[in-house]
């Protein structure tokens, strides 16, 4: 998917660019509101993603814009600004969604690929690595091409683990962010659910791709 980001912190934008090509996406960044709407205008993207305080011309104001040449392109607006009349300026500019700051690189994703899903039919949405895929329309892992079963919740674990690859997962994170729980020291059922998932998609198959890090959590990462 190409997607155009127009936001002027820099840093930002390398953080969305960084995890958006890990993603097999491709960004193309804008600094500034004039730029942003030159771009548009130049090539097709499939995703435009706007903050509002930006230089020359605001993002309520590029969003407005954008609209009058094209109606469907879906439009996200990541912004600082969280009032209910911000949000409103937002919307009625034309926005699909509207994702306020800090946020979490998972709610991103997630939000693009509800607004790909609503925007008429796309590519399939598919995480890799390695050989390991997991696809998100289907809910279904497979390895080498060959199909591993997963219960409900080693599949919410596992799809948790590939958005979140190369990055070493807690316990406590497993268990707040995957099944909405408090973390209790006092339990091993995240070690068990790891060691079911080992078994399923690295028994047999090379390299590893489901790591411990002691004393901190798991990665799932190749080599």
């Amino acid at each position: 998917m190409k997607i155009l980001l127009v936001e002027d912190e820099e840093r930002l934008v390398s953080f969305i660019r960084k995890g958006m090509l890990g993603e097999g996406h491709e960004v193309q960044a804008a600094y500034d509101g004039r730029t942003g709407l030159s771009l548009f205008r130049s090539d097709r993207y499939d995703m435009i993603i706007l903050d509002v305080n930006l230089p020359n011309i605001n993002g309520f104001e590029l969003c407005r814009l954008i609209r009058l040449d094209n109606e469907s392109v879906p439009i996200l607006i990541l912004t600082a600004l969280d009032s209910l009349a911000d949000k409103s300026d937002g919307f009625n500019a034309g926005a699909d969604d509207y994702l306020v700051k800090p946020f979490e690189f998972q709610e991103l994703l997630l939000r693009i690929r509800a607004l790909t899903r609503r925007n008429g039919p796309k590519e399939k949405q598919i995480l890799r690595l390695a050989d390991l895929e997991l696809n998100l329309d289907t809910k279904t892992v497979t390895r080498a091409g060959i199909r591993i079963e997963l219960t409900t919740r080693e599949y919410a674990l596992m799809e948790y683990m590939m958005l979140n690859k190369g990055k070493t997962i807690s316990r406590t994170d497993i268990s707040e962010q995957v099944w909405s729980l408090h973390f209790d020291t006092n339990t091993n059922i995240i070690d068990v659910y790891i060691s079911y998932l080992r078994k399923k998609i690295d028994k047999g198959f090379s390299p590893k791709l489901l790591h411990t890090i002691v004393g901190m959590g798991y990665v799932l990462r190749e080599g």
